[in-house]
């Protein structure tokens, strides 16, 4: 069983975000303002990648897709925080359609041959650390559909919102189905689709779906550069961690609240 993870780090594609610019120029300009990437690139050192490097099982390949135009400077620091993650490789892409590219990425990843595991993974996201685990075992937790079924979907929804800065981390328990953290889908040999055929929040309407009530298996983040907030999404009602949700973090997502701290204390 193949298990694939796609990631877009600043990816300046023709769609695939909520927030228009009127140029590709406008968008690269926008994605690569120092400001912004800085913010991106604590996000991803501190949250997304320590869950990804501490998974129980670490069988699994990452993606990460960035623009072929990305400046020098901020590739190689890409290049070395992602180089403890042997599963982790970049791939550079000219400005094309969102969707497509990304089908065609893990369409070239897979091997046709194999069933493959996907997930989508944002870079200012946490998966618990035995999301792959888990993932690995739902199909065979849910074999009659796997039999009856090219695709099939695999949710775990319960998980957090969380904000992050020189205080440390503020959080709030959420029940988000069909998000994109902590989703995965089944794929049959040799079958074209992929978890990027289809939007997160309606992958449901086109393949069996299968919901785990597991607690505490993601963590969404919402920072000043989530694309979803810049057109007025509502903020999250957190509140501080206390000392033990600080180690659930540790110990879940392998998320510091001191290495937080540190980092965006360095702003």
């Amino acid at each position: 069983m193949q298990i694939i993870g796609l990631c877009r780090f600043s990816y300046p594609a023709h769609g695939g975000f909520q927030v228009g610019h009127d140029t590709i120029q406008d968008r690269i300009a926008y994605l690569y303002d120092k400001q912004r990437l800085e913010e991106r690139f604590r996000l991803f050192e501190t949250v997304a990648l320590p869950c990804l490097k501490a998974q129980t099982d670490p069988e699994f390949e990452l993606v990460i897709v960035v623009g072929d135009m990305m400046p020098k400077q901020h590739l190689d620091r890409l290049r070395d925080i992602t180089a403890d993650l042997p599963q982790a490789r970049i791939h550079a892409e000219p400005p094309r359609p969102h969707r497509e590219v990304m089908k065609e990425i893990l369409n070239t990843t897979r091997d046709q041959d194999l069933p493959s595991l996907q997930f989508r993974f944002d870079d200012d996201d946490a998966v618990a650390v035995d999301f792959v685990e888990r993932l690995r075992a739902a199909p065979a937790d849910c074999s009659g559909l796997i039999r009856k079924n090219r695709t099939v979907a695999f949710d775990w929804n319960k998980g957090l919102i969380a904000e992050y800065g020189s205080d440390g981390i503020s959080a709030v328990e959420v029940f988000r189905p069909f998000d994109v953290a902590a989703l995965g889908m089944y794929v049959r040999p040799r079958c074209p689709m992929t978890i990027m055929n289809f939007a997160h929040n309606k992958i449901n309407r086109f393949m069996p779906t299968v919901s785990f009530d597991t607690k505490h298996m993601f963590v969404r983040g919402h920072n000043r550069s989530n694309d979803s907030r810049q057109k007025g999404e509502k903020p999250a009602d957190v509140a501080p961690l206390t000392p033990e949700q600080e180690e659930m973090f540790r110990t879940r997502f392998a998320i510091d609240a001191n290495t937080v701290r540190a980092a965006f204390s360095a702003a």
